[in-house]
């Protein structure tokens, strides 16, 4: 760690998703300032904390699944619908003490206060197709005049996009990001995004426009004190096994993906049917 910065910054670049997740969580345990957090129980040591600029050349390149990925294959599952197809958008009622938000929700039907709403997935490929070197495509998710002292005000800022050559490149921007509990299902859900937003992108300009680097940059990328426990056994783990045995490849995990897609499916269903 460098001497004199408050705030250490880990900067990782990675081949893979499994790769840069592993590397950066191990920065930030290695790094990591100690600091207090807003969570903490009485008795809880600090957390550790970096700022994290992580780039990812091939989010979609073998092994893409981290075997030490928190919940399970069924959760992973859920998340990647809830941010790219908004499964869980009807959940959205802060007067009835439910969801305040969703990144889906934020992305495509931003609501302002004098009643629009934008889809802004809508006005990134629009902006990419006018002129794939663009600057300017990008769709951001904090709104000041709502999120300034909520409980639980969003994590991602801001997704930035650009074609270079053939390849659609995502910068992910979040003010904070638990590195061992949320970020792995961030990034995986995130990626996914990209990879239909490079389907759309193709679509509008008769060209494959494929998912390229990917980049994950967090101001707090922490690992909390309360599950250092926990966190511990997963540095035993990754002294113990090689990288083939801390990692999947989707192929491995195919059958497990689609099972999760049924169910995901079927309690969806049982949802609509309780709604009426």
């Amino acid at each position: 760690m460098t001497k004199g910065f408050d705030l250490p910054m880990v900067c990782v670049q990675a081949e893979n998703l499994a790769e840069g997740w592993e590397r950066a969580v191990l920065g930030c345990w290695e790094q990591g300032a100690r600091i207090a957090t807003q969570y903490d129980r009485e008795g809880d040591p600090a957390s550790r904390d970096v700022s994290l600029a992580l780039a990812i050349r091939d989010p979609f390149a073998e092994p893409r699944i981290h075997r030490a990925l928190p919940g399970g294959i069924y959760d992973l599952e859920v998340y990647r619908q809830e941010v790219v197809y908004g499964i869980h958008d009807h959940w959205i009622d802060p007067d009835a003490g439910k969801w305040q938000y969703t990144y889906h929700e934020r992305l495509e039907a931003y609501s302002l206060p004098d009643g629009r709403v934008l889809n802004q997935l809508d006005y990134v490929v629009d902006a990419l197709a006018e002129a794939p070197h663009t600057r300017r495509a990008q769709a951001v998710v904090w709104k000041a005049w709502e999120d300034a002292g909520i409980h639980d005000p969003a994590c991602l800022q801001r997704m930035w996009f650009r074609v270079y050559g053939d390849r659609l490149v995502l910068s992910c921007h979040m003010r904070s990001n638990d590195a061992f509990k949320a970020s792995y299902m961030n990034m995986y859900a995130f990626t996914d995004l990209q990879r239909e937003i490079a389907e759309r992108l193709s679509d509008r300009l008769g060209r494959e426009i494929m998912v390229g680097q990917y980049n994950h940059m967090i101001d707090s990328f922490h690992i909390y004190g309360s599950y250092f426990a926990e966190f511990e056994a997963f540095l035993h783990t990754v002294e113990a096994r090689t990288w083939e045995e801390r990692t999947w490849t989707m192929a491995e995990m195919q059958p497990l993906v689609d099972e999760a897609r049924e169910r995901v499916e079927k309690s969806l269903e049982r949802e609509k049917e309780q709604r009426g």
